[in-house]
């Protein structure tokens, strides 16, 4: 990811992003695609279900780092739904609230730091069985737990704020069973969730050499441009497009009026202008 260049790393956390919100609400089974869940999100549309469309944007704003772990009222956005004007989800009444909600997280939050000397990859299991025992979520909810313990997973990492399991997260984050055999189901679907997101960057950086290529030909820029929003963005639409290929033109103009007057002047002050 650090190897790639800055919009590029910027697609590929967005898709990746995109492809572990897909992943969480199957498990919960909400069935919101990744194309889906994109498209809603650029054209704010309301024709899916709302709370899973509520969720999934809740999901991917967490994953792209917003929120601070150790505060969660605000992580799980209890605070602004509470002072929204908008009719509650049914599952905000099976959630424990007030100062009960306060004493369970602070005891979540030091039942966590007690597993401190473990690697933080190996925590996962864990956190998620924790955060049942602390009922911080409503029965049945998957990924409120499955975002906090990807972020703490990934605390301190370059380039990627969660670790991404992917579609092999659906194995572990309802998981049960004793702990030795979470455990090591925990670690083959983070190696494997890991691979393919490996997999996923590479592919952009592929498509982006070889789509140059096979542009080489054309004259100007565009192509170039296109291809670089393209690998910037996962979804993006025909206007934005054209606005992105307007605005690189108008930076363009204005960098060649500015070397045409640079070299007016130098002329002027030569007495050749």
């Amino acid at each position: 990811m650090l190897a790639l260049p800055k919009a590029e790393a910027a697609g590929a956390r967005e898709r990746l992003v995109h492809l572990e919100v897909e992943a969480m609400l199957r498990a919960q089974g909400l069935m919101l695609g990744r194309d889906e869940i994109g498209r809603e999100l650029m054209e704010a549309r309301a024709a899916s279900d709302p709370e899973a469309l509520r969720l999934a944007r809740w999901a991917v704003r967490r994953l792209e780092g917003q929120g601070a772990l150790a505060d969660l009222p605000a992580f799980l956005g209890l605070h602004r739904r509470a002072a929204s004007d908008e009719p509650l989800a049914p599952s905000m009444d099976l959630r424990l609230h007030g100062r009960e909600f306060d004493g369970a997280a602070a005891e979540f939050l030091a039942a966590v730091d007690a597993f401190a000397a473990l690697h933080p990859l190996a925590r996962g299991p864990a956190v998620l069985a924790l955060w049942r025992m602390a009922e911080l979520s409503p029965p049945g909810q998957v990924a409120e737990p499955a975002v906090w313990s990807a972020r703490h997973m990934a605390a301190g990492a370059k380039g990627l704020r969660f670790v991404p399991f992917g579609r092999h997260g659906r194995r572990v984050w309802s998981s049960y069973g004793p702990p030795a055999d979470r455990l090591a189901a925990h670690l083959a679907a983070l190696r494997a969730g890991a691979q393919e997101a490996r997999s996923l960057i590479l592919r952009i950086g592929t498509w982006s050499e070889r789509a140059r290529a096979a542009t080489a030909g054309i004259k100007g820029d565009n192509a170039a441009r296109v291809i670089a929003v393209l690998a910037a963005r996962p979804f993006v639409s025909a206007m934005e497009m054209e606005k992105r290929l307007d605005m690189a033109e108008e930076k363009k103009l204005r960098r060649q009026s500015h070397q045409r007057d640079r070299k007016l002047g130098s002329a002027k002050d030569y007495g050749l202008g």
